[in-house]
């Protein structure tokens, strides 16, 4: 039996090296894709970083651009507020100087153009429509022969 046992011994010892050996291979086999799982991730996030960090760059060259626009628009501000300033003392200055001009800017308005000025509370588009038809219609033309006598 000695024989036998040590047969028995020796399978059991041969069947655990197998599961050791099947063990370790399921383990590389796992480790090897973890490993390949991980470099696609790797890769997906250098993709992605290389997009933001495109984003990035496209966006700070518009903010330079709208940075500019604003300084020149600022600056058209300021050259505007500037002959405004210039204007107003102009006008000051002609009001002081002539006094026909000063008379003439006392006057009141025509009355055409005192009208031109009224406008009602209007309420919406209809009430704006029924405004405009009722001011100063214009009659229709005559027809074409009467108006060739």
């Amino acid at each position: 039996m000695t024989t036998l046992r040590q047969a028995l011994y020796g399978a059991a010892l041969l069947g655990a090296l197998g599961l050791l050996l099947w063990g370790t291979y399921q383990q590389s086999q796992a480790a090897s894709a973890r490993a390949e799982r991980d470099a696609q991730l790797i890769d997906q996030l250098k993709q992605r970083s290389a997009r933001q960090a495109a984003s990035i760059v496209r966006l700070g060259g518009e903010l330079a651009a709208q940075r500019l626009a604003q300084q020149s628009m600022q600056t058209a501000q300021a050259d505007v507020r500037q002959q405004h300033a210039a204007s107003q003392i102009q006008k000051q200055e002609t009001r002081r100087n002539d006094p026909s001009f000063d008379s003439w800017g006392r006057q009141p308005l025509p009355a055409a153009a005192r009208r031109l000025h009224e406008r009602p509370a209007l309420t919406g588009a209809s009430g704006y429509r029924d405004w405009l038809s009722r001011r100063n219609a214009l009659q229709p033309a005559a027809s074409g022969a009467a108006a060739q006598r």
